[in-house]
């Protein structure tokens, strides 16, 4: 007896012979329609972080439109090199935080000449500069700092004796110059510390958010004119423990690279937050304002709950063991 076919197959056996030979490639036309409506999971994903990514663009500009003076901010994925950015061309007054650049420019110079961090210079009277600090209130000639320790004494205390300190050693237009070296041209030192007469001329020290964030992320991802090993020390010495508004908003545990800054009417901050599985770059400059370090905490705020949800979370948002997941490839800057 011979088989019996279901009756759609009946009804192709008796179709055109063309027609049945085509019957195979228009049903894998089908397959593959269907297959680029139906969504796939990549994609689908890329719309999940589309989501937060819009959210945090969002909180970044509340924060700034919320403030009583103007502000601007520059955030950087250093996983994936997303950038968020609210007025992150504008130039900012800087106070301390871009102090930074003579660290850099002092062990940029210790390259090549090897004795300069060692180098020390004695706390005289007339070297000794007041506003933040605490050698400025140390005995005349009673001690003596070598250069390096300076460099400590003006990121960990913003010490400003010992910014003059250095400031005279490397050379305003050096430290300038490496700046631009770097991708940072309008980031510029115009005076010492602390000088309210040239600041009343307009010979303000300046940058913008987001040069200060390219700076950061040389500094990350030790791009810098120096050995490996003097990059390090620069980290390290960045990231010893000191307070402000963006390591508050920060859990203790979470090493933070940074330098804030504030005058009356400024607050900014550069920053890498070494967040395991996800570290990003923060800068926040603000002016003209009342309390301009709510800025700086609540955009520290809004940039740490965007980053510690990605953190050890796999394509799909689920949490994994660090460890367990691939190591990502450098973003492209």
């Amino acid at each position: 007896m011979p088989r019996s076919f279901p009756s759609s197959l009946r009804r192709a056996r008796n179709l055109p012979g063309s027609v049945r030979t085509r019957l195979p490639f228009l049903a894998m036309g089908l397959l593959v329609t269907v297959g680029l409506l139906v969504p796939s999971g990549s994609a689908a994903q890329e719309a999940h972080l589309g989501i937060l990514e819009e959210r945090l663009q969002n909180e970044l500009e509340a924060v700034v439109h919320r403030f009583d003076g103007v502000a601007g901010i520059h955030v950087v994925d250093l996983t994936d090199g997303r950038r968020f950015d609210v007025r992150g061309d504008l130039i900012f007054p800087q106070a301390s935080a871009i102090k930074i650049t003579i660290l850099l420019e002092l062990f940029r110079r210790a390259e090549t000449d090897p004795g300069l961090l060692r180098k020390r210079v004695e706390l005289t009277e007339a070297v000794r500069t007041g506003g933040s600090g605490v050698l400025n209130i140390l005995t005349d000639g009673g001690s003596a700092l070598s250069l390096e320790d300076h460099a400590i004494y003006m990121i960990v205390y913003s010490d400003n004796t010992s910014t003059n300190v250095l400031l005279d050693e490397l050379g305003m237009a050096e430290v300038n110059a490496l700046a631009a070296s770097l991708g940072a041209p309008q980031t510029i030192f115009q005076r010492k510390m602390i000088q309210p007469e040239a600041s009343a001329r307009g010979d303000e020290n300046l940058s913008t958010p987001r040069e200060a964030a390219r700076i950061m992320e040389r500094i990350a991802a030790c791009e810098l004119p120096m050995s490996a090993a003097a990059c390090a020390r620069v980290t390290e010495i960045l990231a010893l423990p000191k307070g402000g508004p963006a390591r508050a908003a920060v859990p203790a545990s979470i090493p933070i690279a940074f330098k804030p800054g504030g005058i009356t009417g400024v607050a900014t901050v550069w920053a890498v937050v070494q967040l395991p599985g996800r570290p990003y770059v923060l800068s926040v400059m603000a002016n003209y304002g009342g309390d301009g370090g709510s800025v700086v905490r609540e955009a520290s705020e809004a940039a740490y709950s965007y980053f510690s949800k990605l953190a050890g979370a796999t394509p799909y948002g689920t949490r994994v063991p660090l460890e367990l997941l691939p190591s990502p490839s450098p973003p492209n800057r």
